[in-house]
């Protein structure tokens, strides 16, 4: 490649390398807690601006949307520009976007400020994972930082809702999304500190263009699989989706002619490349999804309070921590295939055990056993993803790695929360239209009543509290649809586990098999380079 400040590897690990990774870690930490803060918060989001499903479905995503639109352009800036500079503007952003979301006064200031909090992780977050690539030599050292990175960041999705529901005992809603402004200002002074600045990075000029599309074509995408089913909004829905299709096909024709492309497709199509990608989508947007529906389940159908459902997801966090220095080893031992085999039989019984186990007077231990299992899973197959993405490209195209990581996390994140939350709003509006229909009171309802009680648990919940003679039967008719729903997304995750561990298992290569293709790829990016 030309252009390039270096081509050299990097050393076995950099200088100060506890107190570089910690504030590395400590960055990546901060983008995952604005992810999954506003799970726990979502029926009191709901209650506070009677927002419907879709609406409640949007302020979920917008975070890992902001995120998985930006990630890229970001990325490459990053790379071109500066990835340390790019971290300490990421960190600095938090504040502001979380204010806004904090004390919104609509429900769109509201999705509009998840959003921006999103572009905020999308200006670090890929650069926590460059960093350490370009950091650390390949080899056992940059497989152990990894698995640490992966571990101890990705917890930081799963113990947000911890703190978020300890702050809504007290507090009010806007309060948990300002749970990630401590950490981002000490992760700034530590990144100031001890992360050195401009470390294999690239000197050719970005594709502005292709980063323009990259943002269209991710924005429309999952915000029109979002709406798909909210009442009214098909016809707008499916023309998000062809705007996405048209753009998405202007960006590959863009990044095959630009001299410099913003994703450059010689390094996507190889095998260990984007196999590891789409399967990272699947295991991390499981991750997400479940957060997702987990926590309105334990609000909505157990009546768990806000501190005992975030409490509830701890056995997750603790599992997806343990086992991700387990599944660095693992990969060493192994190979990246068998360890993302391993992480999807794991987390495929913990969706079976939602689909047929979580119900009403469900016990404490079923729920458990169920998110143990994801995270056990998500621990161990996120770091082979995330290796094999960075150990594919050379050192000075990291940064378009990374953002495939962190893009595989926040695209699979905010693309499975769509869909599962799309399956949960038109599963739970059908049942609550066969349970009108089948009540005795049916004639009663007026079509606007029965249009409120089909857009959410939460609406139903209010329409409750008007008509408090036929509470009992509308909460208990609520319920059932919000499990059936629930269940029609639980099976969707089934479903797109399977496909990713099929994937994985046909056309991943074994350990041999792989080392013998990144040896591959480093020839052939060597005499790339020499002829540049």
């Amino acid at each position: 490649m030309a252009g390039m400040s270096a081509t050299s590897a990097p050393p076995a690990a950099p200088a100060r390398a506890g107190l570089a990774l910690t504030a590395l870690i400590l960055a990546a930490i901060v983008a995952n807690l604005n992810l999954s803060v506003a799970n726990v918060a979502l029926p009191d989001i709901g209650k506070a601006f009677d927002a419907g499903q879709t609406q409640i479905n949007l302020v979920a995503i917008g975070c890992t949307l902001g995120l998985a639109m930006s990630v890229l352009y970001l990325g490459a800036l990053g790379d071109r520009y500066g990835r340390k500079l790019m971290l300490l503007l990421g960190m600095a952003l938090t504040l502001p976007t979380s204010a806004i979301s904090a004390w919104a006064p609509s429900i769109d200031v509201l999705i509009a400020g998840r959003i921006l909090t999103g572009v905020a992780a999308g200006l670090a977050y890929p650069t926590t994972l460059a960093l350490i690539t370009a950091l650390w030599g390949p080899g056992k050292a940059r497989v152990r930082a990894i698995a640490l990175w992966s571990g101890l960041s990705g917890g930081g999705a799963i113990i947000g809702p911890v703190i978020a529901g300890a702050l809504l005992e007290s507090f009010w809603w806007g309060s948990v999304f300002l749970i990630a402004v401590p950490p981002a200002v000490l992760a700034f002074v530590l990144v100031f500190i001890n992360v050195p600045a401009h470390v294999h990075e690239s000197t050719e000029s970005v594709d502005n263009l292709g980063g323009v599309l990259s943002v269209v074509m991710i924005g429309t995408f999952v915000i029109g699989i979002s709406t798909v089913s909210a009442p009214g909004m098909l016809g707008q829905a499916l023309a998000l989706i062809g705007v996405s299709l048209v753009v998405g096909a202007l960006f590959i024709m863009r990044q095959r002619r630009a001299n410099n492309p913003l994703y450059d497709l010689v390094y996507a199509r190889r095998r260990i490349f984007w196999v590891a990608a789409l399967s990272g989508m699947i295991v991390f947007g499981s991750l997400m999804g479940s957060l997702f529906v987990g926590q309105q389940f334990m609000q909505n159908v157990l009546a768990y309070s806000t501190l005992d459902a975030g409490l509830a997801v701890v056995p997750m966090a603790i599992a997806m921590v343990l086992f991700s220095p387990v599944s660095g080893r693992l990969v060493l031992k192994f190979g990246s295939r068998d360890t993302l085999l391993l992480g999807f039989a794991v987390i495929i019984p913990g969706f079976i055990i939602m689909l047929i186990g979580w119900r009403e007077q469900t016990a404490y231990w079923v729920i458990a056993l169920a998110y143990i299992c994801v995270g056990a899973g998500t621990g161990l197959a996120l770091t082979p993803a995330s290796r094999a993405l960075t150990s594919s490209v050379p050192v000075t195209r990291v940064g378009m790695a990374s953002g495939t990581s962190d893009l595989q996390r926040d695209l699979g994140g905010s693309v499975m929360q769509a869909v599962l939350g799309s399956l949960l709003a038109a599963g739970y509006a059908l049942a609550m239209s066969n349970a009108i229909a089948s009540s005795g009171d049916a004639q009663q309802i007026t079509e606007q009543t029965q249009a409120t009680l089909q857009l959410s648990y939460v609406s139903a919940a209010a329409v409750a509290e008007q008509y408090p003679q036929y509470a009992s039967q509308i909460v208990s008719a609520a319920r059932e649809s919000f499990l059936s729903g629930a269940n029609w997304a639980y099976g969707a995750a089934i479903a797109a586990s399977l496909i990713g561990a099929v994937l994985v298992w046909t056309r991943y290569p074994g350990k041999q098999g792989e080392i013998e293709l990144l040896n591959e790829y480093a020839e052939q990016d060597a005499a790339a380079n020499a002829k540049g």
